[in-house]
C-alpha cells in the first residue's frame, strides 16, 4: 500500500497521541488468528480488520443459520447455509482488500491446533464451549503465544488477556486454568441456546477483545493482561478482578506436544453416555400415542412457551420435591436445548428405576419447533 492511501484509510487513529504511523505499520505487520466466527468473533473481525491488521485468520467448521443472525453481524440472510469463516472472509475481504485474509473452513482440534496457531502472533478465543476454550488455551501456553478470551451469557460479558508474559518478572503470566482451573461438566453451566443471550452484548465484547489485541500489537494503553474485565449490560457497570498464576495449573496442563495430542478435551467436559435421550420422531410417536407425562424442567419465566402438547413445568431444581405430579408410566423431559431434561431424565431414573420408561428429548423445544417448522415449508 502506498503511504498516500495508507494515511487516507489509516489517518483518524494515525493521528492519535502514541499511535502514529509506527503503530499503524505495527497493526499491517501483526497475524492474529481468530477461533469461532460467532457472535464474539463476528465484531472482533470486524474492527480488526478494520484497523489493518496485516493477516487475519479465521477458524470455524460451522454454517450460517437464521438464528445466528440477531448477534453475527457479518451474516445475512444470503449466507445461511454457507460455512462461517469464507463468508467472514468474503465480507471482511470487501472491507479492507489490502490486508490477507485466512480461512480455515475446520473443527479446531487437537491434531490441526498447532499448525494453524504456529504463524499468527496471538490468538483470539471466540468460541462458545468449555472444550474448546481448555484446548485453545493450553494449545496458547504451549506454543507461547498471547490468547484474549471473552464470553458471554445472558446480559454479562468478561474479557481478559492470558499468556502474556509482563516487564515484572516477579508476576508469571496468568492462564485461563488459572481462572478456572476444574472444567465443568458439559451440563453444568447453561450455554447461549439454553440461558439466551442479548444480541448487542457478543459486539461489546467482541470489539472489547478487538481493543485488547489493538492495544497490545501497538504498545499502546493498559492491556487486560493478568486481570479479567466483566461487564453487566443492564446497568453498564464495569469491574475488574487481578488474577494470579497458581502453582497447581501446571500439573493439569499438557507439558509437551505428545501430551496435548493426546489429551481428549471433549471428554474433559462431557457426561457419561446415556439411554435416556430420543429424537424428535420418537417424541412425536409418544405424543401420538399418549398416556404420557411430558414434563418442562426449564424456570417458569423462560421461553418460548409450549402450546403444541401438554407439559408440566417443574423446574429442575424443584424435581425431587414434585414427583408426585408425575403420573404416567412413560415421562419425557423437555428444556430449551436438552441438556438440563437429561439431568432431570437421570434424576428420575434414580427415584423411579425401572417401573417407568424415562425419556430427554434430544435437542430441547428450540430443536422441535425448528423441526416443525421444517416440516410446515
Amino acid at each position: 500500500m502506498n503511504s498516500n492511501k495508507l494515511y487516507e484509510r489509516y489517518q483518524r487513529q494515525m493521528i492519535l497521541k502514541n499511535f502514529g504511523e509506527a503503530g499503524q505499520h505495527k497493526l499491517l505487520q501483526a497475524k492474529v488468528l481468530v477461533i469461532g466466527a460467532g457472535g464474539l468473533g463476528c465484531p472482533a473481525l470486524q474492527y480488526l480488520a478494520a484497523a489493518g491488521v496485516g493477516t487475519i485468520g479465521i477458524v470455524d467448521d460451522d454454517t450460517v443459520s437464521l438464528s445466528n443472525l440477531h448477534r453475527q453481524i457479518l451474516f445475512s440472510v444470503k449466507d445461511i447455509g454457507y460455512n462461517k469463516a469464507e463468508r467472514a472472509a468474503a465480507v471482511l475481504q470487501q472491507l479492507n482488500n489490502e490486508i490477507k485474509i485466512i480461512a480455515f473452513r475446520e473443527r479446531f482440534t487437537t491434531q490441526n491446533a498447532l499448525t494453524i496457531m504456529e504463524d499468527f502472533d496471538i490468538i483470539i478465543d471466540g468460541t462458545d464451549n468449555f472444550a474448546s476454550q481448555y484446548l485453545i488455551n493450553d494449545a496458547c501456553v504451549l506454543m507461547n503465544k498471547t490468547l484474549i478470551y471473552g464470553a458471554v451469557s445472558q446480559y454479562e460479558g468478561q474479557v481478559a488477556v492470558f499468556n502474556a508474559h509482563t516487564l515484572q518478572a516477579s508476576e508469571p503470566a496468568v492462564n485461563y486454568r488459572d481462572l478456572f482451573p476444574n472444567p465443568p461438566k458439559e451440563n453444568e453451566v447453561l450455554n447461549c441456546a439454553e440461558a439466551g443471550v442479548l444480541g448487542v452484548l457478543p459486539g461489546i465484547i467482541g470489539s472489547m477483545q478487538a481493543n485488547e489485541t489493538i492495544k497490545l500489537i501497538t504498545g499502546i494503553g493498559r492491556p487486560l493482561i493478568n486481570y479479567l474485565l466483566t461487564y453487566n449490560a443492564l446497568n453498564n457497570q464495569l469491574y475488574e478482578i487481578k488474577l494470579t498464576a497458581q502453582k497447581e495449573t501446571a500439573l493439569s496442563m499438557p507439558k509437551n506436544k505428545d501430551e496435548f495430542l493426546a489429551t481428549e478435551y471433549d471428554w474433559l467436559c462431557a457426561t457419561e453416555k446415556n439411554d435416556y435421550e430420543i429424537n424428535y420422531a420418537f417424541f412425536d410417536g409418544l405424543l401420538a400415542a399418549g398416556n404420557i407425562d411430558v414434563i418442562d424442567v426449564r424456570e417458569a419465566d423462560e421461553v418460548p412457551a409450549v402450546n403444541e402438547f401438554f407439559c408440566q413445568r417443574i423446574p429442575l431444581n424443584k424435581i425431587e420435591e414434585n414427583i408426585f405430579m408425575i403420573k404416567s408410566n412413560t415421562v419425557v423431559t423437555v428444556c430449551q436445548s436438552g441438556n438440563r431434561s437429561l439431568l432431570a431424565a437421570k434424576t428420575l431414573a434414580g427415584i423411579f428405576g425401572t417401573s417407568k420408561k424415562i425419556y430427554s428429548l434430544q435437542g430441547g423445544i428450540n430443536g422441535w419447533m425448528q423441526q416443525q417448522t421444517k416440516e410446515l415449508l
